[in-house]
């Protein structure tokens, strides 16, 4: 990590995880099904294509979150057990996200139906290799979760509903 200031610029080792938020459009009720958007189509557009094409390629979920009800935000909540760690024997590498190249094809073999689905959303939503990588990965955990050795079409299929800013065409 960088950080410029105006005198100087330092260089830090880091790995993390960022979790970022935004509202849907300038007002923030676009696409809620209790309140009207005061905005026009392309004020939306607008809004949305603030953010770069290059940024959101580095961020592998991209999720639309509607509002929480007050029980389930006042409920108890439960975690996913992990899975046996596939990657003891690679230093530095702890999750299905810090996979390189080489991890993702010993780890994300995905079916003939998966990587049909793969081809067809690579084209149709003209994805960079970046974000083909980062499906795979995000396929290789919700394959986890489900208890799956290789990526069925309803892994990557659902990883691909990850990529919603992808599939809008912002940036």
């Amino acid at each position: 990590m960088t950080i410029a200031r105006a005198a100087m610029s330092l260089s830090y080792p880091a790995r993390f995880m960022l979790a970022a938020a935004m509202n849907p459009c300038p007002c923030g009720w676009f696409g809620d099904p209790h309140h009207a958007c005061a905005c026009a189509p392309m004020g939306v557009q607008r809004y949305l294509a603030r953010v770069s094409g290059p940024l959101l390629d580095r961020i592998d979920l991209h999720l639309e979150v509607p509002a929480v009800k007050y029980r389930a935000l006042a409920g108890e909540g439960g975690g996913e057990p992990s899975a046996a760690d596939r990657f003891a024997h690679r230093p530095g590498v702890y999750a299905n996200a810090h996979m390189a190249p080489r991890d993702i094809r010993a780890h994300c073999r995905v079916s003939d139906g998966a990587d049909a689905l793969l081809k067809t959303a690579i084209t149709r939503l003209g994805l960079s290799a970046r974000a083909y990588h980062r499906i795979l990965k995000i396929a290789r955990t919700i394959a986890d979760l489900d208890g799956a050795a290789g990526l069925e079409p309803k892994h990557v299929s659902e990883a691909i509903q990850y990529r919603s800013l992808d599939r809008r065409g912002v940036g």
